[in-house]
């Protein structure tokens, strides 16, 4: 085999070399970017049950805030009205002792 003949053999196989790793970076490629349209479809989903669970969060926050104000409402009050009959109880006892 001549020089010559060895260079393009040589030069044909470092060709199909990399022809062959072209189409293996080819497919990766492929393969990866339908992973990042997977991932990109998944924090959307994410992030539409993250804000419904938001939501969810809230009105359960408010529902709570304005049960526990008229539920708590009456019972604030009894216990207001029992300390200030508390201390009139005391104003009186100590007004007695003078």
């Amino acid at each position: 085999m001549t020089p010559n003949e060895k260079t393009v053999a040589t030069f044909e196989t470092r060709m199909r070399q990399m022809i062959l790793r072209f189409q293996e970076l080819k497919k990766e490629n492929e393969s990866l970017h339908a992973m990042i349209s997977k991932n990109e479809q998944d924090i959307k989903q994410l992030q539409a049950q993250m804000e419904q669970g938001q939501n969810d969060y809230n009105s359960l926050k408010m529902a709570k805030m304005i049960e526990i104000s008229d539920g708590d409402l009456d019972g604030a009050k009894e216990r207001l009205s029992k300390l200030i009959r508390d201390v009139n109880k005391c104003i009186a006892i100590l007004s007695d002792e003078k």
